[in-house]
Order: structure tokens, then C-alpha cells, then sequence
């Protein structure tokens, strides 16, 4: 079955992804870690994205699915995939069709953007040893020092409340027009995110299996 999961920053796609990996035995292909591993394999589509990395460019659609039609050809992809990352607008979901990559579901984790908002704000991470936690679901022992390295917790730029409010504006301008394309081909399936991951995660193996 092939998927791609759509959802704002912080709505769980990761969480999700993974769930859906170990369900279906299918691998997670996000966008960056393609392009990296494409890059650092030197291959043709490899090659023309480090051009375009190297130049402070964004990387061409064109591009992006060259590789991403490579990745899909490998043998862990042949009983499906989910695409995390990608198509992000309009153009790039016209183009997946046209190169003849077919998708079966296209599945939204829908998260109301306050709870975004308090989600990702409240995140707190430590440099050192890389453990995060947040300060109403997972709080630290001490306020602000890392449970298990004692080294101060900080808020990464991408969780500071005005980065997650200019993140959050340019998912719903790119991607509200996404939904529309894929309803109108019937298959958008929409999952309300819950409070715990793992209702979260029945409503969506429910979502994609019906």
C-alpha cells in the first residue's frame, strides 16, 4: 500500500509513520533523509540536489521525485511505502501522477492548531544529551535541568511560539489546497489526533484498512 501521511508540525506523522512501518511492514520515506542518502551516494538525481544544496537553492520538484522514484524502486519498497514530507503543494502531488507513482491513501492527522501551539511551545530539549521533555506531559524532575546528564534544557528555535505560528500558517496555505486535490480523487481519509498516541494510532490502522 502506498501512503503519505499529511499533517501540520507537531501533529505526530513521525509517531504515526513508525506505527504504520511496523504494521504493514513498509518503510517511512521522508524527503530529507532521502535527499541526504541520494546525495551521499553520489547518484545522478544525487549529484544535480548537492548542486542545488551547495548554491543556497531550493531543490526542483523534478529532482525531488528523480530520487524519490529511485528510492521507491528499492526492494523494501516493493509492498508499499509512506511518503513523510512530500508532496508538500499542488504542483508536486500533479507531478507524482504524471511520473505514474501511484497512491492508494493519503492519510491527515488533524490536530487543532491550539494544541499545536501548546504542544510544541512547551517542548524542551537537552543539547547535551539529546533527551527531550515537555513541561506539562513529560517534565523534567528539576525545572529546566536534564534528568539524566544535570545540563540546562532549552527550547529549540523550532518550538519558540512565533517559529511554530509562521510554521503552522504556511502547512495550512500549502496544504489545504493538497486535501482538496486528493478528496477530489477520493482518497484523503482524515484522523482526528487524541490525546494519547496510541488512540491515535487505532483510529489511523483503522483509517488505512477501511
Amino acid at each position: 500500500m502506498n501512503l503519505i501521511l499529511l499533517g501540520a508540525p507537531g501533529a505526530g506523522k513521525g509517531t504515526q509513520a513508525e506505527v504504520i512501518c511496523k504494521a504493514l511492514n513498509i518503510p517511512t520515506i521522508s524527503t530529507g533523509n532521502m535527499l541526504r542518502a541520494a546525495v551521499k551516494a553520489g547518484t545522478e538525481y544525487g549529484l544535480k540536489a548537492k548542486a542545488a544544496m551547495d548554491a543556497g537553492a531550493l531543490v526542483s520538484d523534478d529532482i525531488v521525485i528523480g530520487i524519490l522514484k529511485d528510492r521507491i524502486a528499492e526492494p523494501d519498497a516493493q509492498n508499499g511505502f509512506i511518503l513523510d514530507g512530500f508532496p508538500r503543494t499542488v504542483p508536486q502531488a500533479e507531478a507524482l501522477d504524471a511520473m505514474g507513482v501511484t497512491i492508494d491513501k493519503v492519510v491527515e492527522i488533524n490536530v487543532p492548531d491550539e494544541t499545536i501551539k501548546q504542544r510544541l511551545s512547551g517542548r524542551r530539549v537537552c543539547l547535551d544529551c539529546g533527551a527531550t521533555y515537555h513541561v506539562d506531559f513529560k517534565p523534567s524532575k528539576v525545572e529546566g535541568i536534564c534528568d539524566v546528564c544535570g545540563k540546562e534544557l532549552v527550547i529549540r528555535k523550532d518550538d519558540q511560539p512565533e517559529t511554530v505560528i509562521s510554521r503552522l500558517k504556511t502547512y495550512h496555505e500549502q496544504t489545504a489546497p493538497l486535501k482538496h486535490y486528493y478528496s477530489a480523487q477520493g482518497k484523503l481519509v482524515t484522523v482526528e489526533g487524541q490525546e494519547s498516541v496510541e488512540e491515535t494510532s487505532k483510529l489511523t490502522l483503522a483509517a488505512i484498512n477501511g
